[in-house]
């Protein structure tokens, strides 16, 4: 089923996103887009945004529309990433956006990590919570250990009960939307506080 997706807000608003909707790519609803840059904030200007498993890339325009630095997007089925790339052109961001048609979980392992602080938004495709638990738990952990102070890594499912404990279990601030979930992490500058430049959610 064909369907199109608006940018909400910054230099993109109100740009769409054609794209083919199926079982394997669910987008995540614009609720919970709004809710994501709502939690974000002052956090996602001048950063670079990482969109892991980014099936229709709204996630990552939606940063790059409201001020991310650079923008990653990382799809391994290579129809859907060249969909992603066609809007690239169309929204005339190839300057500032890359599309890299790779599976997430061995992109993760070659990875280098940052120098500075980034958003890194992970999207899995929901079977993979139930099927493979243990290797989206070790990709978390794989994420957190490589990014910079100050990061925020978020990630988004319906049902996550059977991911058990993730990597720094205490620190996540975990937000509902109906049946949609977020999880929220900052790799925080010492433990005494988060970075003075993300808002907290």
């Amino acid at each position: 089923m064909r369907t199109q997706l608006r940018i909400v807000a910054g230099s993109l608003r109100g740009r769409k996103l054609t794209c083919t909707v199926n079982e394997r790519l669910r987008p995540a609803p614009q609720m919970v887009r709004e809710a994501l840059f709502s939690i974000l904030g002052d956090a996602v200007p001048g950063r670079p945004f990482f969109d892991l498993f980014a099936g229709t890339g709204a996630v990552g325009f939606e940063a790059l529309s409201r001020g991310a630095s650079a923008l990653t997007l990382i799809e391994r089925d290579f129809r859907v990433a060249d969909e992603i790339q066609h809007h690239v052109r169309e929204f005339q961001v190839d300057g500032h956006a890359n599309v890299v048609r790779a599976d997430v979980y061995r992109w993760a392992e070659r990875w280098p990590g940052s120098s500075e602080p980034v958003n890194l938004f992970l999207g899995p495709p929901y079977p993979d919570f139930e099927r493979r638990p243990e290797d989206l738990t070790r990709l978390v952990a794989e994420l957190q250990r490589k990014a910079a102070l100050g990061s925020v890594l978020v990630l988004q499912g319906e049902d996550t009960s059977s991911l058990g404990a993730l990597p720094g279990n205490g620190a996540w601030d975990i937000r509902r939307y109906g049946r949609n979930q977020l999880w929220i992490w900052v790799k925080e500058n010492s433990p005494h506080g988060p970075p003075a430049d993300a808002e907290q959610p």
